[in-house]
């Protein structure tokens, strides 16, 4: 395995691992502050992981089949991760959907402005460092996963947004689930 490969096969490995941790965090931050966009947010991770999952399998097969196979994979690779997008998309519709019906309040949450903080740091250097190797080794898949990564820092960031005004200003609107006062 060339040495790009590699680079990309260690920033996938980085890629689930942070993004399993993060769900981790995430999850449990927001079933203590009943937050949803918390949860919704660790659940993000989850799918973004699967993306990840997506490349390390798919990266590990570099040089041990075929030329032809090889390329069966990558799109087979390119299509599961465009599978991840769909599913994300999905999951925010839903999620947005079942706020506003619900109208659960969420506390403040200082773990979430850090979870959100560190996103905000991380993914955007993970995702241009993938999307660089991506376009070196001309791999859609890690290009189309590299894009994942950065829709992760934007919601990173809509995250820290909701989750600072509601913090600070306990402003109603910076989460939709909260009823008006």
């Amino acid at each position: 395995m060339g040495k790009q490969y590699r680079r990309a096969l260690t920033l996938e490995y980085f890629t689930v691992g942070y993004n399993i941790l993060e769900a981790i965090a995430s999850i449990i931050a927001g079933g203590v502050a009943n937050s949803i966009a918390l949860v919704g947010f660790g659940l993000d991770s989850i799918v973004e992981s699967l993306s990840g999952l997506v490349l390390i399998w798919r990266l590990t097969k570099h040089k041990t089949i075929s030329m032809d196979e090889e390329e069966k994979i990558e799109k087979k690779a390119t299509i599961f991760v465009g599978m991840t997008f769909l599913i994300l998309g999905a999951y925010i519709l839903i999620e947005s959907v079942r706020k506003i019906i619900s109208k659960e309040i969420p506390d403040p949450s200082i773990a979430g402005i850090i979870i959100a903080i560190l996103s905000i740091i991380i993914m955007p250097i993970l995702g241009y460092k993938k999307y660089r190797i991506g376009k070196e080794l001309t791999l859609t898949s890690l290009v189309a996963d590299s894009k994942e990564t950065f829709v992760c820092s934007l919601l990173s960031v809509a995250l820290l947004i909701g989750l600072v005004t509601r913090y600070l200003f306990n402003f109603w609107l910076s989460d939709p689930s909260q009823p008006s006062p």
